[in-house]
């Protein structure tokens, strides 16, 4: 299902100007070392098959564009492989962020505050187009990922990631009434595989993988997150992968131009 409603691009870009994903997980001062190496422990603790789906070290001497690249998490990962590295989100408190991040790091990007849905790049511009979390909230998310497809090289690759319908997480927060992570943000959408595939179609070659299963919360306290941490992870992670994995709460598309 994609998003759909009244939201328009400026309400997109007030919330995601004031929520950023993660700050709460981190009690050092914001923009510090500190703060920074946080977000990336936890980044990738929650998301670790990112690791080994993604080849950040892959590519060296290439040219890289972020769309939606919030404090520069993903995209410093990139850079330190030895890419060209760009990053664009709507939000200008991200941008400033992942300025801090990439300064602090010693390394160079161009970090633009941009919108995905009109990309400021010519045709056939990166080598590599990354788009996390980010398609499931714009107003337009046929627009975004046409975009993406306009700025690519022939033969290059764009990696996408959005929130699977008919998942476990889905399920999990109308069952124990815990609002998701952003539920309020202005759009939220959530795609069946079909409907990932299906706006996905100006692609030649697209591979969607069910991922993120679950990993114990340091966002939840209370009895809900003591048994969602203490008997619904392992127990759920005991089952055959086979049988749940299309129950995966990110569907994260590979395509090919």
């Amino acid at each position: 299902m994609s998003p759909s409603g009244s939201a328009t691009t400026a309400d997109v870009k007030d919330y995601w100007n004031r929520h950023i994903h993660d700050l709460e997980i981190t009690r050092h001062p914001v923009g510090s070392p500190g703060f920074f190496a946080d977000l990336d422990e936890y980044h990738f603790e929650k998301l670790h098959h990112l690791l080994r789906l993604v080849d950040f070290d892959g590519y060296r001497g290439k040219q890289v564009l972020e769309v939606g690249c919030g404090a520069g998490t993903d995209l410093v990962r990139f850079a330190k492989g030895g890419a060209h590295v760009t990053g664009v989100d709507l939000s200008s408190s991200a941008i400033a962020l992942a300025r801090q991040n990439f300064a602090q790091h010693g390394l160079e990007a161009d970090l633009r505050e941009a919108d995905g849905e009109r990309l400021p790049f010519a045709n056939d511009s990166f080598d590599l187009v990354y788009a996390h979390g980010v398609v499931q909230y714009t107003p337009d998310d046929r627009a975004l990922v046409r975009e993406c497809h306009r700025v690519l090289k022939p033969g290059g690759q764009a990696v996408f990631q959005v929130y699977n319908r008919i998942s476990w997480l889905n399920a999990l927060s109308k069952l124990m009434k815990v609002p998701l992570e952003h539920e309020d943000a202005p759009v939220l959408g959530r795609y069946s595989a079909a409907e990932f595939r299906a706006l996905l179609t100006e692609f030649k070659d697209v591979r969607v993988v069910e991922e993120r299963f679950p990993v114990k919360s340091r966002l939840h306290g209370g009895w809900k997150g003591l048994a969602f941490n203490t008997f619904f992870v392992g127990t759920f992670n005991a089952l055959p992968r086979a049988l749940v994995r299309r129950f995966g709460w990110h569907l994260l598309a590979f395509c090919r131009k």
